[in-house]
């Protein structure tokens, strides 16, 4: 069912129950990750000539940041597509009203795939930091952190919208 502007702007404004509380902590958290690519883009990019860090000796920003390791995906650097990895994920958590895991079920299947995805991609993606650099970035694993708290918060609306393609099926 295709709501209207109006009660779509409504719902998801207005309306509270658990699945849309969920979304918006997904979408929360998804700006943060994006928010986290934000930075160490302007780093990347020459914007800002420093990544500042906890004084902590497992953390080193600038190292990992400006590292192969950063820019040897599709010529360009990591955090500007981290950009707008997060922004998709916050755009498929906040598409549908309040009932679409049975009048869309495959927004919230999409969603939690791609949070799925997300999760397994920072995981990876900080494997591959701690490896090549020996150092972490403070920012990327925050936005590591923000994946994993969205899996979590993804699941439930994700089992009811498959359990309800296979009841259709």
């Amino acid at each position: 069912m295709v709501l209207s502007a109006r009660q779509l702007s409504h719902e998801l404004r207005e309306v509270q129950t658990p699945d849309l509380t969920r979304r918006r902590w997904i979408i929360g958290l998804s700006l943060l990750g994006a928010a986290m690519g934000q930075i160490v883009s302007l780093y990347q990019t020459g914007i800002i000539r420093h990544l500042p860090d906890p004084p902590l000796p497992i953390f080193n920003s600038d190292r990992v940041d400006a590292s192969e390791y950063g820019y040897k995906r599709l010529q360009t650097s990591d955090a500007l597509m981290m950009v707008v990895n997060y922004g998709v994920t916050a755009w498929l958590a906040g598409a549908g009203g309040k009932d679409r895991m049975t009048s869309l079920p495959l927004l919230p299947v999409a969603m939690g795939l791609k949070v799925l995805g997300d999760t397994a991609f920072a995981i990876e993606l900080g494997r591959e930091e701690w490896q090549e650099n020996k150092a972490l970035c403070v920012y990327c694993q925050a936005a590591t952190l923000a994946s994993l708290a969205s899996l979590v918060l993804a699941v439930p609306e994700t089992r009811k919208a498959i359990r309800n393609l296979l009841s259709r099926w």
